[in-house]
């Protein structure tokens, strides 16, 4: 946990942004996966997580706006929790870690909320994911599970996004170290990208690092020499000469805090000369996008000026034609980039997206664009000195669009698709930092994880 003072702090500053009523905050409980006993790796709710620092399942905070009363639901620890799980602190000591003073048994929280919405209240609750969360809210409050999501407090979420936006610097100083860790998680997998090797074997190694140096890998790791799907979760290929290996991954810290960083490397240590042209490319989209990064700047325009880059350098090649802006313009590009530039990043590696991405990428500045690709961006609004957020252009051959795409004439005025043919084996590439807004521009977080040709092929003859 961070101080008490944080969680007092954060709490404090909610409730000026959600002027009256309750607001509700259920901590995630474990799930099971194959019996009941057998559960899942612990995982907190962000959110709940943010406001009282408990990482552990069976509570649940309310804060009364109306009353200037804040109350964490519990159960006391039993002898059996004992045996299982060792020595835990008491429900009042878990209370006052996170300064909070009014503790109440957990099997009294229905008839809590039910009696202030009795009386007319008004019971803030934030959309939620998990099913048996649904199913306490509508139990407990008679709200049909079709409307469970629409009921959602809107006030709650733009207070919540508002203030988890802003990364404060003991945040930033967790995701940097989240970030170191993915550099040795990365260079491992570099090292090991020999032909012949299983992506198992490699993705495994990887996962392994996150564990041993914080809690565990902030998403399941995408680690594939078919790059270009662009969330490949299978591992199960030979590496072969002549491929890409695209390895998308990063740590989730003792605190939950989150690092996502990809890399793609030549499968034996050297790009091809066709490989290094296309890699290029993307590698000056992501350089240049962290140049452009700055407060007040929509990061739709940045996503635009990474995908003009990326058009101008397909047109050098002769696989794309016509003037790149206008290719861009027309979403020629998404052909070869069909998602979007980045997204935010803290205490979920996609930052408050169970929120709505809506409420966390987008306000009444910049509303999301219906083109194929642009539609995809998760980020576009303006940003702010200490948004946290990623940078992670790509270029991607994936021969069901090509063949789709050429089928209907799409984009002919743009596209060269006779050249296109030589590429319909090439993968993938996508390369991606971890950026923080800072007053003046923009730092990227953490140890720099080689990027260029030259220090991909020197990491990658080094003995793992």
């Amino acid at each position: 946990m961070f101080s008490q003072e944080t969680y007092i702090r954060r709490r404090r500053t909610l409730t000026t942004k959600v002027c009256a009523g309750i607001l509700f905050f259920p901590a995630n409980n474990e799930m099971s996966f194959n019996y009941p006993a057998n559960t899942y790796s612990y995982r907190q709710d962000s959110t709940f997580l943010y406001y009282f620092g408990i990482d552990n399942p069976g509570y649940a905070g309310i804060m009364d706006v109306d009353a200037g009363v804040e109350i964490l639901f519990g159960n006391e620890v039993t002898m059996d929790d004992i045996i299982w799980s060792g020595a835990l602190p008491s429900l009042s000591e878990t209370a006052h870690s996170t300064g909070i003073h009014v503790t109440k048994p957990f099997d009294q929280l229905a008839e809590y909320l039910k009696k202030a919405q009795s009386l007319g209240r008004k019971i803030h609750y934030l959309p939620p994911y998990r099913d048996d969360i649904k199913i306490f809210i509508h139990e407990t409050l008679g709200i049909p599970f079709s409307e469970l999501k629409k009921q959602a407090s809107e006030d709650l979420i733009k207070g919540v996004v508002a203030m988890r936006s802003v990364k404060e610097i003991q945040e930033i100083e967790d995701i940097e170290r989240t970030v170191d860790v993915a550099y040795l998680m990365h260079t491992a997998a570099m090292r090991m990208a020999h032909e012949g090797k299983i992506e198992q074997e490699i993705a495994g190694v990887v996962e392994g690092l996150a564990i041993s140096h914080g809690r565990s890998v902030s998403f399941p790791v995408i680690l594939s020499q078919n790059g270009q799907i662009l969330h490949n979760h299978g591992h199960n290929n030979p590496l072969q000469n002549g491929r890409l290996m695209v390895t998308d991954a990063g740590a989730e810290s003792a605190m939950r805090y989150c690092s996502d960083i990809t890399r793609t490397v030549p499968v034996g240590g050297k790009f091809s000369q066709q490989q290094k042209e296309i890699y290029e490319i993307a590698l000056k989209a992501n350089v240049e996008v962290a140049k452009a990064v700055r407060p007040d700047v929509f990061y739709k325009d940045i996503h635009l000026m990474a995908c003009e880059i990326i058009a101008t350098g397909l047109t050098d090649l002769g696989l794309m034609k016509g003037n790149p802006k206008d290719a861009v313009a027309a979403g020629a590009h998404a052909l070869f980039m069909p998602h979007g530039l980045g997204h935010m990043l803290g205490l979920d590696v996609h930052d408050m997206e169970n929120l709505g991405e809506n409420y966390v990428g987008y306000d009444n500045t910049v509303q999301r664009s219906s083109q194929f690709g642009l539609a995809f961006l998760r980020l576009a609004r303006k940003l702010q000195p200490g948004f946290v957020l990623t940078d992670e252009p790509g270029i991607y051959f994936i021969p069901a669009l090509i063949d789709l795409w050429k089928s209907e004439g799409k984009h002919n005025d743009f596209i060269n698709y006779s050249k296109l043919e030589a590429y319909r084996d090439f993968g993938g590439i996508r390369i991606e930092d971890d950026i923080l807004v800072t007053e003046n521009g923009a730092r990227v977080l953490g140890k720099p994880i080689p990027k260029t040709v030259a220090e991909i092929e020197t990491e990658m003859q080094k003995a793992i």
